[in-house]
């Protein structure tokens, strides 16, 4: 039996518990609290980060994309990757976009409304900290634990003069996936994909979980709250990806909101990875975050730290689109985007080693 150990307050549990019931995997939760963490995860993964899954041959996995990859390959279920090419990197991108992108308003909406999530959020935190304690005694220590989270808020991007423009895009958001799931159950059909697991981490953890954002998705998008709860609940859905490799209308808004907000900061992370290579030749290991770089995110240009495990989730979309014989019908889904460019592979890539993101040397020289 798989063990999962994470959290329900975790974004990237809730894309790893997901994909282990939508795809029947067999699996027991085990809380990841500080003790778990000391025992089992640092000494196994050497990080410090959840979810992580042990399989049944006890190898211990970290970080969702490794995580659903491996168990792709034992899995019998249908996978959860599109086997068509415009369907397929549909989903890759929007599993950028869910992963990386959506973090922000995750973030935003968690932290910057204490009066109404505060009490909950702490108790979360303080369940992981003791998790047999007393509710003030959870709340207490939660709040130690949760001001180094919230500490992450401004350098996300998350300040006073973009705040306004995350919530107008994320409402808008709402809306288009609202409208989305009038239709179809998942984003390409009447099963998930992996564009639907990237997408249920930050739309559940954090905007439905969470007392101000559960309480807007559920006014204004209730549709997007019953996606929710299909993705997290137990039942399997076996039915079909959309026939004839069809990108539906209603998803097209979603991609060009995807490509006009996040690819130019992946561009522009690329060109400060290209930079920080260029100063470090001798480092193989990335930093999780450096620098900071401006980003715009509607009519508000703020600086945010460059954070360039987005673009090792990048890499797996160019990827794709390289391996493909024929990318006449991509480029023109490309172009309907908003994608004019052929996509190329980066002067600097990046691997994944040991849990940790690498320069790939193997392509660099």
């Amino acid at each position: 039996m798989v063990t999962l150990y994470g959290s329900e307050l975790s974004l990237y549990s809730g894309k790893a518990r997901s994909y282990l019931r939508k795809q029947g995997i067999d699996f027991e939760e085990v809380k990841s609290t500080i003790g778990v963490y000391k025992k089992i995860i640092i000494p196994n993964t050497g990080v410090r980060f959840v979810p992580v899954v042990k399989t049944d041959d006890g190898d211990f996995l970290q970080d969702t994309t490794v995580i659903i990859d491996a168990l792709e390959q034992v899995s019998d279920a249908p996978s959860v990757y599109p086997s068509s090419d415009k369907q397929k990197m549909a989903a890759l991108m929007l599993e950028v976009y869910g992963d990386e992108w959506l973090l922000i308003p995750a973030i935003h909406y968690r932290w910057n409304f204490p009066e109404q999530n505060s009490k909950f959020i702490y108790a979360e935190f303080g369940s992981v900290v003791v998790p047999n304690g007393p509710k003030f005694l959870q709340r207490f220590l939660g709040k130690k634990l949760g001001a180094r989270f919230r500490g992450f808020v401004p350098g996300l991007g998350i300040t006073q003069a973009s705040i306004p423009e995350i919530e107008k895009s994320y409402e808008a958001l709402l809306s288009d996936l609202n409208r989305h799931f009038e239709q179809h159950s998942f984003l390409l059909g009447e099963r998930p994909c992996i564009a639907d697991f990237g997408f249920i981490g930050p739309l559940y953890a954090h905007l439905y979980r969470d007392p101000a954002p559960g309480q807007l998705m559920r006014r204004i998008a209730p549709e997007v709250a019953n996606w929710v709860e299909r993705m997290i609940s137990e039942e399997r859905f076996t039915g079909e990806l959309l026939a004839d490799d069809e990108i539906p209308d209603t998803l097209i808004p979603i991609l060009e909101r995807m490509v006009k907000e996040q690819l130019p900061v992946l561009q522009d992370t690329q060109t400060h990875l290209d930079h920080w290579r260029a100063q470090n030749p001798q480092e193989t290991e990335v930093p999780r975050f450096f620098d900071d770089h401006q980003i715009t995110i509607g009519e508000a240009t703020v600086a945010r730290k460059v954070l360039p495990h987005s673009l090792w989730m990048w890499q797996r979309v160019v990827d794709f689109y390289q391996s493909v014989n024929n990318t006449e019908a991509l480029d023109l889904f490309l172009k309907n985007i908003g994608i004019e460019q052929t996509l190329s592979n980066a002067n600097t890539r990046l691997s994944r080693v040991n849990n940790v993101i690498t320069v790939d040397e193997s392509v660099c020289e």
